[in-house]
């Protein structure tokens, strides 16, 4: 048995909709009323590996979580990529009533790696056979679900089947393959491996491991396949191919599932015979390369509800089974409502759905170790962006969006248009889901600074150009300034622009050009002189050198430190006080702050975020935030005691 490398536990949700079970006998209800009413655990088994598997099976996991009444505990075979988003994705989802575990696909390669496969998804289409091994022994029965399955019903009528099995010897539910796959006559010499009939599709199974195990299906398949083998050479269609082979030999081993429990889109299926009326349908299964392009006369209907679930925002999903509160609810009961800044306090507790690496990600870290990471966040209005900043850094970038569900699909699609966005690898996408009232900035930040995989990185904001070659010159910047056993925060010179069209000025001789012409401005020169008036712009102009410069009150330049540097503090959101705070934070732990002679980067213009119209309009969002800033700094004197008196006796007006 290989163990879960990782554990998730949920405790506790009303269902939004109850299906109703339909073609139920009166004994197969009250099997399925009896799961409901124990509060039955099903238990799900996926392999998923890779970035885009990761997407799919969040919308699979949507379908289920929206019809189910009872706890899960979904079993997950990944590579370390899915692992690590999956892992995140379920902590910060927080779903009631939902345990997770993950197997190491790495661990189990070695068992199938052996059979030839031609099947586009790889050495994991074949792990499947290898379930009743890797799962605890301890298991006894398990659905077991393809990435590319939406479902229509409650999984608890498809658990209350496994009471149908008749005898001890079948072990494997499964609906017949709808295609003429194994049939043999899709074309010429078309020479499929042996099969029952038409076949099994092994997008939906179920197993009943305990017995498995007890007639050797480790043997029994690994025998199979290496007797097809030597006249197949290869698998078509990876794992089926050999559940088929070993169902031909031993027939008795299936429980056929009725077929709307894997009605099967793809261009040559039968699958319009298995149905008379859409509502019928229980699962439906993308099982063809072309996903939600193939033919079918009812394709609109499947699409529509597949995109239903895609969109569906899923904190809704975190609906309590059991009406036991969980410990976010008790820490959110212990605030006082009434305290009129009770939604920026809630902020702080809340916990956003996040979902890691949301597009394939690809770098390698350099030999070097002075590689840096530019660090930014951003939300739908800010999108535009994107392709201006990886035109001026070419190094790698850490990116949390802040986004519903819907969105993150146009992000996708935005994104997979884009030739400039998908011809850069190195780019991290990481998506937090929207809940609550208020722009969470920092926390933003500190998601997209904790994908961090170079030694150093470049803090900076969405609506900033890098200067071109910015990206180098830090790198050079590490090695000058002996950043590895010093603690610096280099300081990069910020500049507005009031036009949307800008002449990017390619050197800093002509970015002074622009500043005396009025052109260019010093950052916030007009509104708040003093979050950049420390970086000494006056200097800077004639500086050849980097050179060291005192915290001041309100200072919030945009730094590069190392990858190890303090967190934001999640306590400010929207706008006021958020970067103020951090730089207060690096000051209080004795970074020194250099400016760098030659480098620069450029605001630019964009309409007022929602926040910034708040804290102008709002005058309890600026009496909170005073408030907030306060609480910080007694928070700053009690861990850094005198030293940080500074922070309380300037007078700091945000």
């Amino acid at each position: 048995m290989y163990p879960g490398v990782m554990r998730t536990y949920s405790t506790t949700s009303k269902t939004l909709h109850h299906a109703t079970p339909s073609r139920y006998l009166e004994s197969d209800l009250e099997s399925l009323q009896m799961i409901l009413s124990n509060c039955v655990t099903i238990h799900v088994a996926i392999v998923c590996a890779g970035y885009n598997a990761s997407r799919d099976v969040v919308t699979l996991v949507k379908s289920v979580l929206f019809h189910r009444r009872n706890p899960l505990h979904f079993h997950f075979i990944t590579d370390s990529i899915a692992q690590q988003i999956l892992s995140s994705l379920f902590q910060s989802w927080m779903v009631p009533a939902v345990r997770v575990d993950f197997y190491d696909a790495d661990e189990l390669k070695s068992e199938v790696s052996w059979i030839p496969n031609k099947h586009y998804s790889g050495i994991y289409g074949l792990m499947k056979l290898v379930l009743t091994k890797t799962l605890p022994s301890n298991l006894h029965r398990v659905i077991v679900l393809d990435t590319d399955i939406t479902f229509a019903t409650d999984i608890a009528e498809l658990w209350a089947v496994f009471h149908k099995f008749k005898g001890k010897k079948q072990v494997l539910g499964l609906v017949e393959n709808q295609s003429d796959w194994y049939l043999g006559n899709l074309w010429k010499n078309h020479r499929p491996w042996p099969a029952l009939g038409r076949g099994f599709n092994t997008g939906v199974i179920l197993l009943l491991l305990d017995r498995l195990r007890k007639l050797k299906w480790e043997q029994m398949w690994r025998l199979t396949a290496e007797r097809e083998l030597m006249s197949m050479l290869s698998t078509s269609l990876a794992d089926q191919d050999i559940f088929n082979a070993v169902i031909k030999q031993n027939p008795f081993l299936v429980h056929q599932l009725q077929c709307f429990w894997n009605v099967q889109l793809s261009d040559h299926t039968r699958s319009e015979k298995c149905y008379k009326d859409v509502s019928d349908l229980k699962v439906i299964h993308w099982n063809s390369p072309k996903k939600l392009r193939v033919k079918n006369k009812h394709v609109e209907f499947f699409r529509n509800l597949y995109l239903t679930f895609l969109e569906y925002d899923g904190n809704l999903l975190r609906r309590e089974l059991f009406g036991c509160p969980s410990e976010l609810q008790k820490t959110l009961s212990e605030l006082d409502e009434d305290d009129p800044c009770y939604e920026f306090r809630r902020e702080r507790f809340t916990v956003h759905r996040t979902h890691l690496y949301f597009l394939h990600y690809e770098y390698e870290l350099s030999a070097d170790n002075t590689d840096v990471t530019l660090v930014a966040q951003l939300s739908m209005d800010r999108l535009q962006m994107l392709e201006a900043i990886c035109k001026h850094w070419e190094g790698p970038i850490s990116l949390a969006l802040y986004l519903s569900d819907a969105e993150a699909q146009q992000f996708l699609r935005y994104a997979q248009g884009s030739e400039v966005l998908m011809s850069r690898g190195n780019v991290g996408y990481h998506i937090v889901y929207k809940e609550g009232q208020f722009y969470p900035v920092n926390l933003l930040r500190n998601v997209a600074m904790r994908q961090v995989k170079t030694p150093y990185m470049f803090l900076s904001d969405i609506d900033f150009l890098p200067m071109y070659g910015l990206y180098d010159y830090l790198r050079k910047s590490v090695v000058q300034l002996d950043m590895t056993n010093t603690k610096k925060a280099l300081v990069v010179p910020a500049f507005e622009t009031l036009r949307y069209r800008l002449s990017y000025p390619k050197s800093k001789a002509e970015l002074l050009s622009q500043l005396d012409m009025g052109t260019l401005f010093t950052f916030r020169y007009h509104v708040w002189t003093k979050g950049h008036a420390p970086t000494n712009f006056a200097k800077w102009r004639t500086a050849t050198t980097p050179y060291r410069v005192q915290w001041e009150a309100d200072f919030e330049p945009y730094v590069m430190v190392k990858r190890d540097s303090p967190e934001y503090d999640r306590r400010f959101v929207g706008f006021g006080w958020n970067k103020v705070a951090h730089i207060m934070e690096l000051d209080a732990q004795e970074y020194e702050f250099v400016v760098l002679p030659n480098a620069y980067m450029i605001h630019m213009p964009h309409a007022p975020s929602f926040d910034i119209t708040k804290f102008r309009s709002n005058k309890q969002y600026r009496v909170c935030l005073k408030t907030l800033k306060e609480e910080f700094q007694q928070n700053m004197s009690r861990r850094f005691g005198f030293a940080a008196l500074k922070y309380m006796t300037v007078e700091n007006n945000s």
